[in-house]
């Protein structure tokens, strides 16, 4: 696994729970964790950082690591022919990792970068597996969690498979409309399978039309 990250060094008892705190919210968004459960997970995560343009996975390696991201924005993308091609991006409060290396335990076919500087929660493969074992009520957790992201990836599929470039802009925004303004366009572009002078148009058509980063009804 590629790692030119920056470690939160020897953080004080206080820094760990404040960062810890974001976490443990969206956990018991999807169902509540015991106190043993929650005092577990703080002593198993590890904050670290990453400077922007960092790769945090890189393809071919094993991904045995869960990315919670306290700030900052992460995209996953492939390389075909020598040019890059975004498959997702996501920001705080999300978690990213390869579920499919997770899981398979065999290389990962995707790169991980983070895009801005990045601060994240980290918990391990093995971790991940004792916290299962350990506490039932995590199971819940997980299963929820991969129900969310199977659903994300559903409206992924469907977006890149539409033919308009509108359109397509117009269901990102829908979806992923916070990070419309903080992305870059070359990886928004990319994700929709679109060119930065077509995505370009298809913002200021919307802009002109709606007056802002929003359209009408898109089903």
């Amino acid at each position: 696994m590629s790692f030119p990250v920056t470690n939160t060094n020897a953080p004080s008892q206080d820094r760990l729970k404040r960062d810890f705190s974001s976490l443990l919210i969206a956990l018991n968004h999807f169902h509540p964790l015991s106190k043993a459960a929650a005092e577990y997970i703080s002593e198993i995560i590890s904050p670290v950082s990453f400077k922007k343009g960092n790769l945090i996975l890189k393809a071919g390696d094993l991904c045995d690591r869960v990315y919670f991201i306290k700030k900052g924005m992460i995209r996953g993308f492939i390389t075909e022919g020598g040019t890059e091609i975004t498959t997702w991006i996501t920001a705080e409060n999300e978690m990213a990792t390869s579920i499919s290396s997770l899981d398979s335990r065999e290389p990962n076919e995707e790169n991980m970068q983070a895009i801005e500087d990045s601060d994240t929660l980290v918990i391990t493969y093995t971790d991940l597996e004792n916290l299962y074992l350990k506490f039932p009520e995590f199971n819940i957790v997980s299963r929820k969690i991969l129900q969310r992201y199977y659903k994300d990836a559903e409206q992924r599929a469907y977006i890149v498979r539409l033919t308009n470039s509108d359109t397509k802009y117009c269901h990102f925004l829908k979806r992923y409309g916070h990070l419309a303004n903080r992305a870059p366009l070359k990886y928004i572009a990319s994700f929709l399978g679109i060119t930065t002078e077509t995505l370009s148009r298809a913002r200021k058509k919307i802009l002109i039309q709606h007056g802002g980063n929003k359209c009408a009804d898109t089903n």
